[in-house]
């Protein structure tokens, strides 16, 4: 058997990369590794490259691995393990037995969830929301995704959707890629980003690139920056109006544009505050990249010690940061 300290693996299996890393007990990440996601190659060279990743890290870090979490883009069934429904940009992923296949290879309990729902359980037990009982968490990625974390723990509702913002109507009445109309994911999501910005000057960039000409003073890449603060900031305001949640954790590739969607959403937020009249916090996600893998490892430990005191159900309060939408500097 392996000597050394006991270890969780997280996994967060992206479209783009797949991320792994060795969390110790308090969630520290003890080592890391990413790979390109063989996304074209189907469901079993995707887990294949995960497990690849973990054995190399404890091949180099001798540890005990104790269990693997599972972090994955589409539609999840949890309690199975396997997922439901994914995007055209993977092959063989539907339908496939992510867990089944984890623990035949590695001889450990592992556990599936959604991506989205792993980026808020890492931020609540180890990144910007540690501590904070009630919160919303947002990711503006290639879509739109959101999660809640209420009362100190995960709640994704009789259905599996809970805190799914980014396809609630009221925003408008352009076509989304679900396909309904006037979600949030088509103002808000990277993909939205440079779409908008398409229409409005007729150049076929990336959110990369239209971030970089918002930078520059660009006023169509402004713009399209500020619509989509704007709606963010709306969805936040159901939020907080409907379950009178006031804290909030953005993450995905476009939050790390947060200095041109941070203004808008205080701008909205300070013309319309929430009925409740308590000011509204809006924290970048604290983790960056790790959020997802953190997570996925927070809850194969919650799984194998339901009763053991971790992330929101024990932790003191941390500093919440600036509350927007109080006139806050």
């Amino acid at each position: 058997m392996t000597r050394g300290p006991e270890v969780i693996a997280g996994v967060d299996i992206g479209g783009t990369t797949t991320q792994v890393v060795l969390c110790a007990e308090d969630f520290g990440i003890v080592d890391r590794l990413e790979v390109a996601t063989p996304a074209a190659d189907g469901g079993a060279a995707m887990v294949g490259a995960a497990l690849e990743c973990v054995r190399r890290l404890l091949g180099r870090t001798p540890a005990r691995l104790l269990a693997v979490g599972v972090g994955a883009a589409g539609v999840v069934d949890a309690r199975a393990g396997r997922i439901l429904v994914a995007s055209d940009s993977f092959r063989d992923w539907a339908g496939f037995e992510v867990t089944s296949e984890v623990e035949r290879a590695l001889g450990v309990p592992a556990f599936l969830d959604n991506d989205v729902n792993a980026f808020l359980r890492g931020e609540a037990t180890a990144g910007a929301v540690a501590g904070v009982p009630h919160v919303l968490g947002m990711t503006l990625g290639t879509g739109v995704g959101g999660a809640l974390w209420l009362n100190g723990g995960l709640y994704d509702g009789p259905h599996g959707a809970a805190g799914e913002i980014g396809h609630v109507p009221g925003f408008g009445d352009l076509p989304c890629t679900c396909g309904g109309r006037g979600h949030l994911e088509t103002l808000a999501s990277g993909r939205s980003i440079a779409a908008r910005y398409g229409e409005r000057t007729g150049r076929s960039v990336s959110a990369r690139g239209v971030a970089e000409s918002a930078s520059l003073g660009d006023a169509d890449a402004l713009a399209v920056y500020e619509a989509a603060g704007a709606g963010v900031a709306r969805a936040l305001l159901i939020t907080a109006g409907l379950l009178d949640v006031t804290t909030f954790v953005i993450g995905g590739g476009v939050s790390r544009s947060w200095s041109l969607v941070e203004p808008s959403i205080r701008r909205a937020l300070a013309a319309e505050p929430p009925v409740s009249g308590r000011p509204l916090t809006v924290l970048p996600a604290g983790l960056g990249g790790d959020a997802v893998a953190v997570g996925a490892a927070a809850r194969a430990r919650a799984e194998l010690d339901p009763h053991r005191a971790f992330a929101g159900d024990a932790w003191p309060s941390t500093d919440e940061g600036c509350p927007l939408g109080e006139g806050a500097p």
